[in-house]
C-alpha cells in the first residue's frame, strides 16, 4: 500500500518587501528601436524595448553562422573558396576563388571584419551548400526558442524580405553561444593574423571592445541601409555578465555602455542556493543527507534582495519504525525562491542515503582479526 507523504515547509529566509521601487532603465536614453539587456547566466531580462518585434538584423546574423561553424567540429579543416563566395557583395575579407583557408580563420574573418565572403565560404563547407546551411540556421533557431526569427542567408544582407529576428531572440542566441570557449575567444580578439600565400591581419570592428568600454568581452556589429545599425555585445565586471542587443540604433555604442553601466550599478549576481549538502536541516532522517545538485545564481537589486524569500519543502520523513525500509522519492523536495511573491527559481533537493555498514558474524570478525595479526588479508590469493 503506497502512502502519500505530506510536504513540510521550512522557511530559511523570510523578509517582507520594503516596497522600495525597483530601478528601471529610462527609454529616453536608449536610441534603439528595439533593445534588450539580459543577465547572461540566468537569462533574466532587466530591460526591454520592443524586444519581441521582428526587425532586420544585418550582420549580427553572423553570430549564428559562427556558432554552427564551431559546433560542426570542423574548425581545423581547410576550406576551398568558391567563386560564389568570392563574388559576395558588401563587407569582405577579399577571399579569392580556389584559395584554401582554415575554417577557424574564416570564422575570425567573419566576426572581426564581418566578411560576407567568409560567411558564404563557411556556409558551403559546413552545410554542404548555402541553402543547406540556411536550413541548419533555422533549425538551430527553433531549438534555442528563437520564436520570431527567420534566416535566409548566413551574412545578413538585405537580399530577402523575410530575413529577420528580434532583440530577444538574438540575446538568446548570444547567451547560448557564450557557452563555447572558442566563441568567447574569437569575439574577444582585437586582432587576428593569418599566414599563407597572402598574410592577412584583421582588426576587430567592435569599438566597444577595442577602445570605448573596458568591460567589453566581445560581440558583433552590423549595418545595412535597410536594417540601419545593429549591435550585440557582452560585458563583464566583478563576476557579473550581461548581454545587450540593439536594433536600428543611431547611437548604439552609447546605448550599450549606458545599459551596461546601469546594470552594474543596480544589480549584483548572487549565489542564492549553494551546490552541495544543505546544512541547516534539523530532522535526523534528512540531516546531512539532502543536497542541491547545482547552485542557483541570480541578479538582484538592493530592494529585491530585501524582498527575497527562500523556502525549502521536504517530504515528511518516515517514522522510526519504517525508517529502515523507507525509500525516499527523488527529488525529496525543493528550494523555492521568491521576490515580491513572484517565483524567480526552484532548485530540486536530492537525498543521498547514508552508508550502511554490513553486519558481520563472530567468525568473520575473528578471521579479520587473525588475518590482520599475521599480516594477511582474507581476500588475498
Amino acid at each position: 500500500m503506497r502512502k502519500k507523504w505530506a510536504l513540510i515547509s521550512l522557511v530559511l529566509l523570510f523578509l517582507w518587501p520594503m516596497f522600495q521601487p525597483v530601478a528601471k532603465a529610462d527609454y529616453r536614453h536608449v536610441s534603439a528601436q528595439g533593445a534588450i539587456l539580459m543577465e547572461q547566466e540566468s537569462g533574466r531580462i532587466l530591460f526591454a524595448k520592443n524586444a519581441d518585434q521582428p526587425m532586420r538584423i544585418a550582420s549580427i546574423t553572423k553570430i549564428m553562422t559562427a556558432l554552427l561553424a564551431i559546433e560542426s567540429g570542423k574548425m581545423d579543416e581547410m576550406v576551398e573558396i568558391s567563386t560564389r563566395a568570392e563574388g559576395t557583395e558588401g563587407s569582405s575579407i577579399y577571399l579569392r576563388a580556389g584559395e584554401k583557408m582554415k575554417l577557424e580563420d574564416l570564422v575570425y574573418g567573419l566576426m572581426l571584419r564581418s566578411g560576407n565572403d567568409s560567411a558564404v565560404a563557411i556556409a558551403e563547407h559546413v552545410g554542404g551548400s548555402l541553402e543547406g546551411f540556411v536550413y541548419m540556421m533555422n533549425e538551430k533557431a527553433k531549438q534555442l526558442g528563437m520564436l520570431n526569427t527567420m534566416f535566409q542567408n548566413p551574412h545578413g544582407l538585405d537580399d530577402h524580405e523575410d530575413h529577420f529576428s528580434t532583440a530577444h531572440d538574438m540575446a538568446l542566441l548570444t547567451q547560448y553561444a557564450m557557452n563555447y570557449e572558442d566563441y568567447q575567444t574569437i569575439v574577444s580578439t582585437k586582432s587576428h593574423r593569418v599566414e599563407g600565400d597572402q598574410t592577412r591581419v584583421w582588426g576587430n570592428k567592435n569599438r566597444l571592445l577595442t577602445e570605448l568600454y573596458k568591460y567589453s568581452t566581445g560581440g558583433k556589429t552590423g549595418y545595412t541601409k535597410r536594417a540601419k545599425r545593429t549591435l550585440v555585445s557582452t560585458a563583464s565586471k566583478e563576476g557579473n555578465d550581461y548581454i545587450v542587443v540593439t536594433l536600428n540604433a543611431p547611437s548604439d555604442w552609447h546605448d550599450h555602455m549606458n545599459l551596461f553601466n546601469w546594470a552594474f550599478e543596480t544589480y549584483k549576481v548572487e549565489t542564492l542556493v549553494e551546490q552541495g549538502i544543505i546544512d541547516n536541516i534539523e530532522d535526523e532522517y534528512y540531516k546531512d543527507h539532502v543536497y542541491a545538485p547545482y547552485a542557483f545564481d541570480y541578479p538582484l537589486s538592493a530592494a529585491e534582495r530585501k524582498a527575497l524569500k527562500v523556502e525549502m519543502s521536504l517530504y515528511e520523513p518516515p517514522t522510526s519504525e519504517r525508517a529502515d525500509d523507507f525509500v525516499p522519492p527523488q527529488p525529496v523536495g525543493k528550494v523555492e525562491l521568491k521576490v515580491y511573491d513572484d517565483v524567480i527559481g526552484e532548485v530540486p533537493l536530492l537525498y543521498d542515503p547514508p552508508v550502511i555498514e554490513e553486519k558481520k558474524g563472530l567468525w568473520t570478525r575473528f578471521l579479520e582479526i587473525f588475518s590482520f595479526t599475521i599480516g594477511v588479508r582474507p581476500d588475498d590469493k
